[in-house]
């Protein structure tokens, strides 16, 4: 079980909350982020990069000079991978980079590293009426009330996120600062963050949704 304090609008502690997510064990822990980092990061690559071999360069049908009797090496094709304008030996071709991994490890990973960032994590009030009109100058200082420094990474979670909320117009400009919904965590954002800012229900809904 974790505890941590509660800030409101302010920074001032206004309570406490606590929450329990099962994670795993201490010898496996970082194996099983490890790989739910590298699956997400592997997954999110295009896998788009081409080049074309001989048979694929455009030109090159014709031998360049007759077999013997130049002097010069024999050559069949002006498109070899040994001319300059000729095609590639062993390059990428276009792939699926995607890894598996089976669900219940995903979410053991992602409890694993949720909780594993207790030191760094800021629970906060919803603080949605606080904002009466998008303003980042409001929240960035809103965050550094609550210890997350302009110059930190920061990740701020959500219960829900519309593009029309003003926290969401308000966070959009902010160099240091992602915001995701609770239902978008993800390993990589988790470990990136220098300080974790979430709303209680959030903590709430992240309890509730990946407790099992």
């Amino acid at each position: 079980m974790v505890e941590s304090v509660v800030k409101n609008w302010q920074g001032e502690q206004v309570g406490e909350t606590t929450f329990e997510l099962r994670v795993a064990k201490e010898s496996t822990a970082s194996h099983i982020v490890h790989r739910a980092l590298v699956r997400q990061m592997t997954n999110s690559r295009q896998g788009t990069a081409s080049t074309k071999t001989r048979s694929e360069v455009r030109g090159g049908g014709r031998k360049p000079w007759r077999q013997k009797g130049t002097g010069r090496a024999r050559a069949g094709s002006i498109r070899s991978p040994l001319w300059r304008g000729g095609g590639v030996i062993f390059g990428p071709k276009p792939r699926d980079y995607n890894q598996k991994l089976n669900r219940k490890e995903r979410r053991l990973a992602l409890r694993t590293a949720f909780v594993s960032r207790a030191d760094d994590l800021i629970v906060v009030q919803d603080f949605s009426n606080e904002l009466s009109r998008p303003k980042t100058k409001e929240l960035v200082a809103a965050l550094a009330r609550w210890g997350a420094a302009p110059e930190n990474k920061a990740l701020l979670i959500m219960p829900i996120i519309s593009s029309e909320d003003n926290v969401y117009l308000s966070a959009r400009n902010i160099q240091n600062l992602k915001l995701i919904a609770a239902d978008q965590l993800n390993v990589y954002d988790l470990l990136h963050a220098d300080k974790i800012v979430i709303t209680a229900s959030a903590l709430a809904k992240i309890q509730e949704v990946y407790s099992a």
